[in-house]
């Protein structure tokens, strides 16, 4: 019996997998690693060959489950920008999102590009993550890749095509690109002033479009049957909040990832200069939503880099520490920001620092860093009239107590926590599943919500954080300039 569904994500700092089947059950998980690869400041990139690899590893694990198998499903990073060449291979690594790299080419594009005329018929501003100042940068600094290349994929678009061999781009890539108008259909005027030819890019599937089937070598070297059908799959913040049952309007979600984001369910097309649009994995739905380019990944640099603790370990003691770290504040813009600032130049800060300053107090400011961050989004989202009536919160940071608790305070709500939840790969297992009919409703993703935590907000603990708040936002304020002074000494 075919009642089982495969969701594999590409994630920034892991390849994640699951099994689900139409009970609403968990069969099955695992994961592999996979490292951000930053070789200058701001650069952002990422090797499609070990996402590969790792996707390959995690399905002949699933292979035990070959007979109840029905379909497969990939989510991952966007807009990641890869060139492929004519025999199907990456050139060279990924350029991820995040990626700040190509200033001068955002600079170029807005003062060629009618910015009100670009924002209107995309739902984009002219900012760091778009793919075409990117692509301009590697014209520029590789063109020999750029001449190799056939295909612009993104991640999970990439991975979709090496199990079926079937070119393809989903939606929400598309869309988050700049190169897509928002009412459908590639801008020509942006591919023309690129040099992007259309010819470059895949067809676009909606995410529950199947697009092709497990090929017969792929089925030979992972121990499945040829022919289960994959589709276009999803952008990882939108899968993962379906993953969190966020289907009505009025929803938001704060997802602890690798980078941080914050996701809000809208029944009605409303833009906003200082977020993304996307389309929700549920038809007829949009998501508003903003994207920290650095969370996790902090943490993670941190725990790496000027500790030897683990993370339990730094967060026990960071518990002992008061709200605001004893004076210290952080900057969380480690490769530069995207929204709400939209500032590649942008960088990370310690302000307050003090000798009575342990490890302890790093790592919480470094928590609260990024609550502030997800504050900043909240207030915009409130000031563009949208109403925010049920919080959640996602993804392997969430899973941090102390983390979670300090989230809430900084931002004064109260959130819904799902355990136990795969993320962004359960999200793309039921869109899968959904697309060869063993769910049949997207309602039927409440099957995997039901193991909920609240998680309360202080009161008198957000009384202290609004101070350091309006600190926190002044800090940046105080130093956007400074940013890009040291941005213009490092480019010389």
């Amino acid at each position: 019996m075919k009642d089982l569904s495969v969701g594999i994500d590409i994630g920034t700092t892991g390849v994640k997998g699951v099994v689900v089947s139409s009970k609403g059950e968990i069969v099955a998980t695992t994961s592999r690693k996979c490292d951000l690869i930053s070789p200058k400041p701001g650069f952002a990139e990422e090797d499609p060959n070990v996402w590969h690899r790792n996707v390959l590893d995690i399905l002949k694990e699933f292979s035990a489950f070959k007979d109840r198998i029905s379909s497969i499903g990939i989510s991952g990073m966007v807009p990641t920008l890869i060139l492929i060449d004519s025999e199907g291979n990456p050139l060279g690594n990924s350029i991820q999102q995040n990626d700040s790299r190509a200033v001068k080419e955002i600079d170029y594009f807005k003062e060629v590009l009618d910015e009100e005329e670009f924002f209107r018929v995309t739902g984009n501003t002219i900012n760091q993550q778009l793919i075409f100042p990117k692509f301009l940068w590697l014209k520029k600094n590789k063109p020999e890749l750029v001449e190799k290349a056939k295909w612009i994929m993104g991640s999970y678009n990439y991975i979709n095509f090496k199990l079926t061999d079937v070119p393809n781009l989903e939606k929400n890539w598309a869309l988050e690109s700049g190169l897509w108008k928002i009412d459908g259909g590639w801008y020509e005027d942006v591919l023309k002033v690129s040099g992007i030819s259309e010819n470059m890019l895949p067809r676009v599937y909606d995410p529950w479009e199947v697009i092709g089937y497990l090929k017969e070598d792929v089925s030979r070297a992972v121990g499945l049957p040829s022919g289960i059908p994959v589709i276009a799959g999803s952008a990882d913040h939108i899968a993962s909040a379906l993953s969190t049952g966020l289907n009505k309007d009025g929803d938001l979600l704060l997802k602890f990832g690798g980078a941080g984001d914050v996701l809000y369910v809208s029944k009605t097309l409303k833009l906003s200069r200082k977020l993304f649009i996307d389309y929700h994995d549920i038809p007829g739905m949009y998501v508003p939503n903003g994207c920290m380019a650095s969370s996790g990944s902090i943490v993670k640099w941190f725990a790496n880099e000027l500790t030897s603790l683990s993370y339990e370990e730094l967060t026990n003691l960071a518990r002992d520490i008061p709200p605001g770290s004893e004076g210290l504040i952080a900057l969380p813009y480690f490769i530069g920001e995207k929204t709400p600032i939209f500032d590649p130049k942008a960088r990370g800060v310690f302000v307050g620092l003090s000798t009575h300053h342990t490890k302890a107090h790093i790592f919480r400011a470094i928590l609260e860093s990024v609550a502030y961050g997800f504050r900043h989004h909240v207030e915009v989202l409130e000031e563009e009239g949208f109403k925010i009536k049920r919080v959640f919160m996602s993804n392997g940071g969430a899973k941090n107590e102390l983390w979670r608790e300090i989230v809430a305070d900084v931002v004064g709500k109260d959130a819904i926590y799902i355990l136990n939840n795969p993320g962004s790969s359960l999200g793309a297992a039921f869109i899968a599943g959904k697309a060869v009919g063993i769910f049949k409703d997207w309602e039927d993703i409440d099957l995997f919500t039901k193991e909920r935590v609240l998680v309360s907000y202080d009161p008198e603990k957000k009384k202290i954080y609004d101070k350091f708040y309006e600190v926190y936002r002044e800090i940046y304020e105080n130093l956007k300039e400074t940013f890009k002074k040291i941005h213009n000494i490092l480019e010389g």
